[in-house]
């Protein structure tokens, strides 16, 4: 371990540990993978934010939690200080240009990190938000694969993680970010926290130590100590955005929503394929009548026709939306990765692509191009309320496809590709993303999920009625009395029934 740096006279006490004040502090968003497991999304490639060297704070200071808020975490982190000027070095050399390792607590505050979208410039620049220290080690003297990170809070171990569970290496890092900037003597770079994090209320104590136990003389960092304290300032809506929290942020600054207090999640719907097989079994008019009897009138697409009359289609909606073609728009949305190729790219297997096209057919929403894409992709179907371009080649195709009918020009005369995985509006219904929809020959309906078994059941026991009262009527009865069944009729059928 390197001797405790000392202030010289009149220097600024918040660098005590450090050579100097830091030019920039870069740090990563996920970088650990129990963090990212725990987030439930692993990043392909390292992000990155900037915090203010304002932030910087020593070993035994405090940090305010700003009145009006609740949820400030503490993240302990591996904080990496640049040796030397580092600008486009290979992943070989990178380490090299390391000079020490010390211990960082990149703390945040959730209440501001939704108005932050990513940049992180309220949530974590404020003063005190990046404690550092207490001691230098020499980046010469450790592998940086067998780092070890352990933070405490009240003097209870909260994370203990190696830099082995990194997603990124930490030479990664340094290379990376010298592909677009100089990284300069005394820069610091915060490479992300392990699982753990949580939330930390006035009065708590928070300890961070980074050491190398199979390192020679296994050096550390020593515990970067930093005490929360109730501040009494909070903030100016004239001026800016006022703190906010809801569920999923209390949920991600405690770690866990149990560790938030806050009930499970509701499992998302399934359409199971025995239910597939329901749906696909009963007729679209036979749910349509179920669906009225609940109040549900308005759940047709209207105006919408079968390319392959013989095909039924099945699945969970997932939306596209189509906005009038405005030049200006067009040009800004129209071109490159626009939301009409990223749906047709991102469909997954058993979903139908539902295109809001405002019923304008005065033009193609969708190609042969899209329609092979669908089906690579194993989509159940694709509805849409305006037309269809290469329309045999789509046919030929084989996906099903519902549509208003064919037209030859391109989407931009009509259309610019918008939004996607919201809710929209097709054919004169509302369809959310998730969304059953259901399409015969006689047309496309859209079903709650939270109804769509009782639905089902109800509305195959009705064909099975319904198709006994048919015999009765072949057999030469009259329909008066027997369709709807009276009492006396309905006893029969309940006989037979009980019967079979």
């Amino acid at each position: 371990m390197t001797d405790h740096i000392t202030v010289a006279d009149g220097a600024d006490p918040r660098f005590s540990a450090l050579p100097g004040r830091p030019g920039k502090i870069v740090a990563i968003h996920l970088s650990y993978a129990s963090r990212a497991d725990q987030r439930g999304r692993r990043p392909a490639h390292p992000s990155y934010f900037f915090k203010p060297t304002s932030s910087v704070a020593p070993s035994g200071g405090t940090i305010e939690r700003p009145a009006g808020t609740e949820l400030l975490a503490f993240e302990g982190e591996v904080a990496l200080v640049i040796g030397t000027s580092t600008r486009r070095v290979p992943l070989a050399e990178a380490w090299d240009h390391v000079g020490w390792v010390t211990a960082a607590n990149d703390f945040g505050l959730y209440d501001l990190r939704a108005n932050d979208k990513g940049s992180n410039v309220r949530s974590k620049g404020g003063d005190g938000f990046t404690p550092l220290g207490r001691d230098l080690i020499d980046a010469r003297a450790v592998d940086p694969a067998a780092l070890r990170l352990r933070t405490w809070v009240n003097g209870e171990l909260c994370q203990d993680d190696t830099t082995a569970g990194l997603i990124f290496p930490l030479a990664q890092l340094v290379a990376d970010l010298s592909q677009h900037f100089t990284l300069e003597p005394g820069d610091v770079v915060l490479t992300g926290t392990p699982a753990g994090s949580s939330v930390v209320v006035p009065g708590d104590v928070v300890e961070v130590e980074v050491d190398a136990p199979g390192a020679p003389g296994s050096p550390s960092s020593g515990r970067l100590v930093t005490t929360v304290t109730q501040g009494e300032h909070g903030f100016d809506d004239a001026l800016g955005s006022l703190p906010a929290v809801d569920d999923r942020q209390r949920a991600e600054a405690w770690g866990s929503r149990a560790a938030a207090g806050l009930q499970p999640e509701p499992e998302p719907f399934r359409l199971t394929p025995a239910l597939r097989d329901k749906l696909l079994e009963a007729p679209v008019a036979g749910l349509s009548g179920q669906l009225r009897k609940r109040g549900l009138n308005n759940v047709t697409v209207d105006g919408v026709r079968p390319m392959h009359p013989g095909a039924k289609v099945v699945g969970t909606a997932r939306t596209l939306r189509f906005v009038p073609n405005r030049e200006d728009l067009f040009a800004s949305h129209g071109g490159g990765y626009n939301a009409q190729k990223r749906v047709f790219d991102a469909v997954g297997e058993g979903e139908v692509v539902v295109i809001e096209a405002r019923g304008e057919d005065g033009s193609g929403t969708l190609g042969d191009i899209l329609a092979l894409r669908a089906h690579a992709r194993r989509a159940a179907g694709i509805v849409t309320d305006g037309g269809v371009r290469d329309y045999d080649a789509v046919a030929a195709v084989g996906i099903p496809v519902y549509t208003r009918g064919a037209h030859p020009a391109v989407l931009g005369r009509r259309h610019v590709p918008w939004d996607a995985d919201v809710a929209i509006a097709c054919g004169g219904t509302t369809v959310q993303p998730g969304d059953v929809v259901v399409g015969d020959r006689d047309g496309v309906i859209v079903i709650p999920p939270g109804i769509v078994e009782e639905v089902v059941d109800a509305a195959l026991a009705q064909e099975a009625e319904d198709a006994w009262i048919a015999e009765q009527v072949v057999a030469g009865h009259p329909v008066d009395g027997l369709f709807p069944m009276n009492a006396e009729w309905r006893a029969r059928y309940d006989a037979w029934r009980a019967g079979r």
